[in-house]
């Protein structure tokens, strides 16, 4: 799967699932602050991930992961 379908399919559940402002949505946009995601919306993050993509998260995994680039990315790698 390439990044730009990665981005998008994110980009797309944040959206309709967390009801996120797609005017939000840049890479440095930080996923507490700025896109107001509390820790009961990442765990509803990690079961959106490993439903739409098939990779399983762990808390791990999380670490360092600030913005949604660096979200991506972490799917991105999860997925290579």
């Amino acid at each position: 799967m390439d990044r730009a379908v990665i981005v998008e399919k994110i980009n797309d559940f944040l959206v309709d699932e967390f009801e996120v402002d797609e005017n939000d949505l840049s890479p440095r946009a930080n996923l507490k602050d700025t896109l107001e995601l509390d820790s009961l919306d990442f765990v509803d993050l990690v079961v959106a991930i490993e439903a739409n993509f098939g990779v399983k998260l762990k808390g791990d995994d999380f670490e360092g992961v600030s913005t949604l680039q660096d979200f991506y990315n972490l799917i991105e790698n999860k997925l290579s």
